[in-house]
């Protein structure tokens, strides 16, 4: 015999296998009945199953599915159950300081400051580390030549508690050497306010100023190249221009997001290219790509090759006064370095999701969008963003301090995400109230009461001027990333407080998209249309509706519906494509002896007073 034929000898014949077989069989089906023997597992075990788990893995989100089940399940401090969820707290707790320890060992200052975040919504304590956190990233990114990095960090660093003169030259010294006077000025002023000394030749620099000339060199004309558009058999070009500028000597470049859209949408057919050209209509065209955007603020950060001659400071911005003198530059139907003047006609606007618009009348045409708004010294007051064609001198312009707030997200890459809770908020004279609470969102899972009052975000109760509230609660938390925990204590109208510790989750797209496809219409009318329902008196079987209250300044409240009106819900349809939604509803107003009449109310889904 062979050798090989000995080892086949050797090897298991099917047969022999049977028994082998039959015996794992055998344990599978052992096991499978002793599951279905087994008693059901609770929903309360699984939840307990569900949190030990994430303790370990992460430890914020095991944080916020302890809040959720403590609100679900109404857990008291008498019982036992409380004594294991403050066990697993504390495990929680613990293992987020060993995560920040780790980070901050790795030098992953970013993640760091995330961690330390959450923790300081915990322990308020804390905060003051993240100061120290954030500076520490900032030397990091000059070091490694992430020079637009290093001073929006050190910018943040600085707002918590005021450079020392020596962590202020640093970045004086690297401003200078990228010829960034603006961004040199500002960490001047900090040394001189501290009594620090500068070397004369950069001193010299930084006190210096750019003319309009030298700005215009760094504002270039976007060329967005679509294809060709096919209409009634014909074939015509498809392009669209706008503006860009540069915000770093490494080619970064600010846009609106509306002008390269084509270009990131998923939904859009076709190709699109994106060139800019620094000079007129013979200067060559220059390849750029799209780093990362924000939809939100109409936002986008662009990256090409080219070296400008000029950068525009993003530290050294200002806060307007209305009235002052602004200058806008860019190039309204492809006429590239077009200055017009103007001034400040208003302060905030709600325009966009988050936040308010400057509203300018320098004048704005088609084109102009993405072009840098400055001020007669030269700081950045704003991004031009859009204007309303059928009133001429009616243009708006993002604020600097926002784009500044958003570029860290941009920079990162891809959609920009910003954290949110799932509230729609309106401004009262007692404070922001909580009219609406998406389902399946952080507040819903927490059971944020509607009808409270925000009384304070991580220990810090927010104010704001008349009309400006709702941008500082959605400002307190924008530069965060989702998956932070934020610590949200509310009023409601009996006075009880409540204090809740939640983890934000990605911002979406469009806000009341989701809630307008999985609430009830009553309930969705109070976040879109301003009007907050309860039932019709004695007629419970009834689809009539009396209005309890109106949202001051909304859709219904500019349609004259009142306070115990009588409203019958004829219909609801969403237009998700368009973006908007129109509800008709029979009304018998208080105002016309209850005369029963007919409307139809369009109402955004994108509304700005999300939180």
């Amino acid at each position: 015999m062979s050798i090989a034929d000995k080892q086949r000898s050797l090897l298991p014949t099917p047969y022999s296998l049977l028994p082998i077989l039959f015996v794992l069989l055998s344990c599978v089906t052992v096991e499978k009945q002793a599951e279905r023997l087994a008693p059901r597992r609770s929903t309360v075990e699984i939840r307990f199953d569900d949190i030990r788990q994430q303790v370990s893995e992460n430890p914020v989100k095991a944080i916020d599915l302890i809040g959720s089940y403590r609100e679900t399940y109404r857990i008291t401090g008498d019982e036992s159950e409380a004594n294991d969820l403050l066990a697993l707290e504390q495990e929680a707790v613990d293992n987020l300081r060993t995560v920040l320890e780790e980070a901050i060992a790795e030098e992953r200052w970013d993640d760091a400051t995330s961690y330390s975040r959450s923790l300081a919504s915990i322990e308020p304590e804390a905060a003051m580390r993240e100061r120290e956190l954030i500076l520490a990233g900032a030397k990091k990114k000059l070091t490694t030549g992430n020079t637009l990095g290093a001073f929006l960090a050190a910018v943040q660093a600085h707002e918590f508690s005021p450079l020392s003169p020596e962590d202020a030259i640093f970045f004086l010294e690297r401003a200078a050497a990228v010829k960034q006077r603006r961004t040199a000025a500002y960490f001047l002023s900090i040394i001189e306010q501290a009594g620090g000394r500068v070397p004369a030749e950069i001193r010299e620099y930084a006190r210096g100023s750019d003319t309009v000339a030298d700005m215009l060199k760094g504002v270039a004309t976007v060329i967005v190249d679509r294809g060709i558009r096919i209409e009634r058999g014909r074939s015509f070009p498809d392009r669209m221009g706008g503006s860009a500028f540069f915000i770093d000597a490494s080619g970064l470049m600010i846009t609106n997001y509306h002008v390269i859209e084509s270009r990131v949408d998923p939904t859009h057919r076709g190709n699109t290219r994106i060139y800019i050209r620094m000079g007129d209509s013979t200067s060559p065209r220059i390849p750029v790509r799209v780093i990362g955007w924000d939809k939100a603020l109409d936002l986008a950060l662009l990256k090409t090759e080219y070296t400008p001659e000029f950068v525009f400071s993003i530290v050294d911005w200002v806060i307007p006064q209305v009235g002052d003198t602004v200058l806008a530059i860019g190039s309204p139907g492809g006429l590239e370095k077009t200055v017009t003047s103007g001034i400040v006609s208003a302060l905030s606007r709600r325009f966009l999701q988050i936040g308010g618009v400057y509203q300018i009348d320098a004048a704005v045409n088609p084109g102009n969008s993405g072009g840098p708004v400055v001020d007669t010294s030269g700081r950045l007051v704003g991004v031009v963003f859009a204007g309303i064609a059928q009133y001429q001198g009616l243009n708006f312009a993002v604020p600097a301090r926002r784009l500044v707030a958003a570029l860290p997200a941009m920079m990162e890459g891809g959609k920009a995400e910003r954290p949110w809770l799932g509230m729609t908020l309106s401004e009262t004279f007692s404070g922001a109230e909580i009219i609406y609470v998406a389902p399946n969102t952080p507040a819903a899972r927490h059971r944020v009461p509607e009808g409270s009052l925000i009384k304070s975000v991580n220990g810090h109760e927010i104010r704001a001027s008349q009309g400006l509230l709702i941008p500082a609660l959605q400002d307190s938390i924008f530069q965060s990333r989702p998956g932070e925990l934020v610590a949200l204590e509310t009023e409601t109208a009996n006075g009880g407080l409540g204090r809740r510790l939640i983890m934000t989750v990605p911002r979406p797209e469009i806000p009341l998209a989701d809630a307008a496809k999985l609430d009830s219409r009553e309930r969705i009318a109070a976040p879109l249309f301003g009007i907050i329902l309860s039932p019709g008196v004695g007629k419970s079987l009834s689809s009539t509706y009396q209005v309890r209250k109106i949202v001051r300044g909304s859709i219904a409240d500019e349609a004259s519906i009142s306070d115990q009106d009588s409203i019958n819900i004829r219909g609801f349809r969403i237009f998700e494509k368009e973006g908007f939604a129109v509800m008709e509803i029979d009304i018998k107003k208080r105002s016309m002896g209850y005369l029963e009449t007919t409307m139809q109310l369009p109402a955004w889904l994108d509304s700005p007073d999300t939180f």
